[in-house]
């Protein structure tokens, strides 16, 4: 095996030994992770494959963790239900707003995705029976298939458990045609419509897979913190998600969660000591673009790759072809 599959391979099992440190805050940190973690691979999917700056997917994932609430108060509780049901709903605003902001390119894209966001958090706002802009909490986790997920090491390794099942469904999408083809959007989108293929149809299915992961990430963490707020749908959302993957690495899919959990340990270890602490994250995002140009884990990769390339053949000495 590759030094890069075994890297993955080390972070996994250093991910799935996390409860035997039988630590409740350890474990719930790193559900907080890997949610966001989640969250991110659906930006990266639009920034790193698509060519797409959102700076709305908060939305999608603030409406997966809103349907997920709401059904529970309502008396729905199984997971199996619930969070198909959340995805759908993340689905259908995809579909609304990917019709209109697809339609334009560039700059003019981020406002206007940023325009629907808050137009989704304003709505949130307004819904005085959950709370308006407080927000709302509700007893209890759902369960999944009979199984209540109470227990926060069960329910860490149904989290984990789905974020690996993302990562390879995210990887064999971006390997396959499909993902050919928004790569190819990416790099020259008039290209790409000279060959015949239609850009807008590829990149409104991208954008669509994408708020379905935000929705499912949402509602897993509506279950993790069983409270929901429009904090959730708001700009900084979106920009917390974003600073995940230019951390991590755009592109790469595993590099947003990896960004994730650095930008989280980063906001945890500083918020014990000032409530100003994005003052010190600020010039770190700002040294990562400037001098880390492939981000954290393209450094990493790229580290080992380097590792990996056969020695150079020595040169011969002289008069050895005599």
């Amino acid at each position: 095996m590759s030094r890069r599959t075994l890297l993955h391979l080390a972070l996994l099992a250093i991910a799935v030994a996390v409860p035997l440190l039988h630590d409740t805050y350890y474990i719930r940190f790193a559900t907080q992770i890997a949610i966001y973690g989640m969250a991110a691979v659906s930006v990266d999917l639009l920034l790193g494959y698509t060519g797409l700056v959102s700076f709305g997917q908060a939305a999608f994932f603030g409406v997966g963790a809103y349907a997920t609430g709401m059904l529970s108060l309502a008396g729905l509780h199984d997971a199996l239900l619930v969070w198909p049901l959340a995805i759908v709903a993340s689905i259908v605003a995809g579909l609304i707003i990917g019709a209109f902001a697809l339609r334009i390119e560039g700059f003019h894209f981020i406002m206007v995705t940023l325009a629907f966001a808050q137009m989704v958090y304003y709505i949130a706002e307004s819904l005085r029976a959950y709370g308006g802009d407080n927000g709302f909490a509700f007893p209890r986790r759902n369960a999944l298939a009979g199984l209540p997920l109470v227990n926060q090491t069960f329910f860490y390794y149904v989290v984990l458990a789905l974020l690996v099942a993302t990562l390879y469904l995210c990887s064999r999408l971006v390997r396959s045609e499909f993902g050919m083809v928004i790569q190819g959007r990416r790099d020259n989108e008039r290209r790409l419509a000279a060959l015949g293929v239609p850009p807008f149809r590829y990149k409104y299915a991208a954008f669509v897979i994408a708020a379905a992961i935000a929705g499912l990430a949402g509602a897993l963490m509506a279950n993790h913190a069983r409270f929901v707020s429009p904090a959730l749908l708001g700009w900084q959302a979106s920009g917390q998600l974003l600073s995940m993957v230019i951390l991590g690495s755009a592109g790469t899919l595993i590099g947003p969660v990896f960004g994730a959990g650095i930008y989280l340990v980063f906001q945890q270890v500083l918020s014990d000591y000032t409530d100003h602490w994005m003052l010190f994250f600020g010039p770190l995002l700002i040294a990562r673009v400037l001098l880390v140009k492939e981000g954290v884990w393209g450094m990493i990769v790229q580290a080992l790759r380097a590792q990996e390339r056969p020695a150079p053949l020595p040169a011969p000495e002289e008069g050895a072809a005599e």
